[in-house]
């Protein structure tokens, strides 16, 4: 009887060892996910000149001088591939990207020989509910938009976000201050270093924020030397540390109205062999996005960004005495939706400060040049297809 009691009691202990892990499987399983999107489209510039658009290698330069869609005729996005584990206390995610726009996304990886296709790859460790330490690679958390089209409204995205950070790799902790009020510091390798650190040098990053039912807003912090040298004043080579401020809100005003803002300041510091005149290369922006859905399948949006640069920073045309310029991006968009698919017919007209200037030979001897004035704008049409898994 002993004997059989003792067999009973095991088989029933290794039952419930079994049911156990059945159910701790059946909870990873459920937490455990794959997600992510498929994006194409087609652009036409609307006020190109025929004979600029047939030279096949510098078509794009009659599309604003922004991250995507820059192409013309039938163009690809990207394939994005999101695995995620998220555990009671510690998780990870991985995001990959296949395609021209993740390529251009992460520009900034080593050419070791192979494609570089890692988007986002981080763990995370909520030790309370309160706090959050996330390591590895993370896309930006200053801006309006982001690399993924599912996240934006508008397919083209802006000067602001072109020009700002992508992504970093570093240590953030994440504070839970309340329901609605958090805080997040970082500490990061120099902007859009992913892969690993090319300088020893380290750039910070804050951000506050608030948010409840309605929306939210969060201001944003960066600092650091970007590239490890601050003797030269050349920008093209060697600058010193950079500081980023950055705020973007946005709001549901009523249940069809919502209207968002960011803007932002990025200035470089020149470094100590600069002539004690010279600027530091500095560019602002700011945008609205009023959005308004009239069903639940159809909606309306509209950007409209202002930017300006100066001291040399490169990104738009200006003029030879001051080096000052700006630009007014105007991007109507539609987002009609059939299920997971999402259709977005788009009208942008950049309108420059100063007249476009191409090198109408393409030849890349400079002495040789002939450029060719375009007009101070630059009008197109786009028609995107972004399907969300």
């Amino acid at each position: 009887m002993k004997k059989l009691l003792a067999l009973s009691l095991m088989m029933m202990a290794a039952l419930a060892i079994n049911a156990q892990e059945m159910t701790d499987m059946e909870e990873e399983a459920s937490s455990f996910s794959i997600s992510g999107s498929v994006d194409t489209y087609f652009r036409t510039a609307l006020n190109a000149n025929d004979e600029v658009q047939s030279f096949s290698e510098i078509t794009t330069t009659n599309a604003p001088a922004t991250s995507f869609a820059n192409q013309t005729g039938f163009a690809l996005g990207m394939v994005n591939l999101i695995t995620a584990y998220e555990g009671d206390k510690v998780g990870f995610v991985g995001d990959l990207v296949f395609g021209p726009r993740g390529q251009d996304a992460v520009f900034a990886s080593p050419d070791l020989g192979v494609l570089p296709i890692i988007n986002q790859l981080y763990v995370y460790w909520a030790p309370t509910d309160m706090v959050t330490l996330t390591l590895g690679n993370f896309n930006t958390f200053l801006g309006y938009e982001v690399i993924s089209p599912t996240g934006n409204f508008n397919y083209s995205t802006s000067y602001m976000f072109s020009y700002g950070p992508f992504s970093h790799t570093g240590l953030k902790v994440d504070l839970s201050l309340s329901d609605n009020l958090s805080v997040a510091l970082a500490v990061m390798n120099p902007t859009d270093a992913t892969d690993y650190n090319p300088t020893d040098t380290y750039t910070f990053g804050a951000q506050l924020g608030y948010a409840n039912d309605m929306g939210g807003a969060w201001l944003n912090i960066l600092y650091g030397d970007q590239d490890g040298n601050p003797e030269s004043d050349d920008i093209d080579e060697i600058t010193d540390n950079l500081f980023q401020i950055d705020l973007t809100t946005g709001w549901n005003l009523t249940d069809e109205f919502y209207l968002g803002l960011n803007t932002t300041l990025n200035t470089i510091g020149l470094g100590d062999g600069a002539e004690d005149d010279a600027e530091n290369p500095t560019f602002f922006g700011v945008a609205l996005y009023p959005q308004y859905s009239l069903t639940d399948d159809f909606a309306l949006g509209l950007r409209f960004e202002y930017f300006a640069e100066s001291g040399g920073y490169g990104i738009i045309p200006t003029d030879e005495e001051n080096g000052e310029g700006s630009v007014i991006d105007l991007t109507l968009s539609a987002n009609y939706s059939i299920g997971n698919l999402t259709f977005i017919p788009e009208l942008r007209l950049d309108s420059f400060s100063e007249d476009i200037l191409l090198d109408f030979d393409y030849d890349e001897d400079p002495a040789t040049e002939d450029f060719f004035v375009t007009g101070p704008s630059l009008s197109s049409f786009t028609l995107a297809a972004v399907y969300a898994f």
